[in-house]
């Protein structure tokens, strides 16, 4: 692998979280899927563009931008092998020729400047050891003019899976949600901040709107709640602490889990934010 500065995250990603991910890719989609729409609309992936989609873990994202840039070529890089190998195997088995996937980091990948038209991420930039050196690598690679959209986390405050896991402080070690500004889900949680990073990596035209979206966590509450306790922050809490309270963490995430229960599935309520931005001409 080339270059890789973040080697917390490639370690994590290429272990027991880039695994989970991997061995859960529709889960995790279903997860997410809800922000696919609002991020590729904002994109405004042409048939001739040139597409590169940042953090693509299994590749969803990649595969979309793919199909609406049918002329063109769609290129997903993630520190992630488990996951890039599942996103390739989902790319031959949908019959999508025009994706590829590369191992690497964006914050120090070396990208043949100017060569793509539009970036992309579904929560793929929040975690950067310097994100004005990884942002200004990404603007590097597009061609002037160039647009970038992503999906970020917003602020803990709405996001009912997150705050689900905080009612749990009284049986696992939660500690305080990630603030603003550090590497982590929470990096980007601040848009003043997020304004400021793209600014000084040479970004224009940065917008920042708030979206919002339910995801689909698992067929029940019982489900739902093995589902998050076994994902990387969950397994992190729970590795902390004795089979029984692990089992009581279950049976209390369930409880709370349970209102949101409906026609067969359990759906989550999260917002995000938005950006787009523009390499200048």
């Amino acid at each position: 692998m080339h270059h890789v500065v973040n080697t917390d995250q490639a370690q994590a990603w290429n272990g027991y979280e880039g695994d989970h991910w991997a061995r859960n890719q529709d889960r995790w989609d279903a997860v997410n899927a809800g922000f696919n729409e609002p991020l590729l609309a904002a994109a405004a992936i042409q048939e001739r563009d040139r597409v590169l989609d940042i953090g693509c873990g299994n590749g969803c994202t990649t595969r979309l931008a793919a199909l609406r840039a049918g002329d063109g070529q769609a290129l997903g890089l993630d520190l992630s092998a488990p996951m890039l190998a599942r996103a390739g195997e989902s790319a031959q088995h949908e019959h999508i020729p025009n994706v590829a996937f590369e191992q690497g980091d964006a914050q120090a990948h070396d990208f043949e400047p100017g060569t793509f038209d539009v970036a992309i991420s579904r929560f793929g930039v929040m975690f950067f050891a310097d994100p004005v050196a990884a942002f200004g690598n990404i603007g590097r690679a597009l061609r002037p003019g160039g647009r970038m959209a992503f999906i970020c986390a917003a602020p803990a405050a709405d996001n009912e899976w997150l705050q689900a896991v905080a009612a749990l402080r009284d049986i696992l070690p939660v500690g305080e949600f990630g603030t603003p500004g550090s590497p982590g889900m929470f990096c980007l949680a601040d848009p003043d901040r997020t304004n400021t990073i793209l600014s000084a990596a040479g970004f224009e035209h940065i917008d920042v709107v708030r979206v919002e979206a339910y995801g689909t966590w698992g067929r029940d509450a019982a489900d739902a709640a093995a589902f998050l306790l076994a994902s990387g922050p969950g397994r992190h809490l729970t590795s902390q602490v004795t089979e029984e309270v692990q089992a009581r963490a279950h049976r209390k995430l369930t409880d709370i889990l349970r209102p949101h229960e409906k026609d067969g599935a359990l759906r989550l309520h999260a917002p995000a934010w938005l950006v787009t931005a523009n390499r200048p001409k």
